[in-house]
């Protein structure tokens, strides 16, 4: 067997499948992720009056956003035939960044 083989058609398409879906579900996971935080008395208070807000540093919350935007953008683009273990790397740091961002959020809650 040549190692030079094109992947298995199901793994290139399995692997555009979640680089989609997570590129899909990346704004909804912040929207859903604030509501529930400005939903507690916590998360109130910090929107209302500068109390109480989380620790997060300011600018970590956006690096993961945006490192979970590019990963997938590069996943979904990247060509299918070719570095299969690359996209898969790129898959698993778009799901998580995009988790990690999330929990973030609500560790304001």
């Amino acid at each position: 067997m040549s190692t030079n083989a094109p992947p298995p058609h199901s793994a290139t398409r399995t692997l555009t499948v979640w680089s989609v879906a997570g590129l899909v579900l990346l704004l909804p996971t912040v929207v859903l992720a604030w509501i529930v935080v400005l939903s507690t008395e916590r998360g109130s208070r910090c929107l209302a009056y500068g109390e109480q807000c989380s620790g997060v540093p300011d600018g970590l919350t956006p690096g993961f956003f945006v490192t979970a935007l590019v990963a997938g953008v590069l996943a979904t683009a990247w060509p299918r035939t070719r570095w299969l273990p690359a996209r898969s790397g790129a898959v698993a740091v778009q799901w998580a960044a995009m988790l990690t961002m999330g929990a973030l959020i609500l560790s304001g809650a």
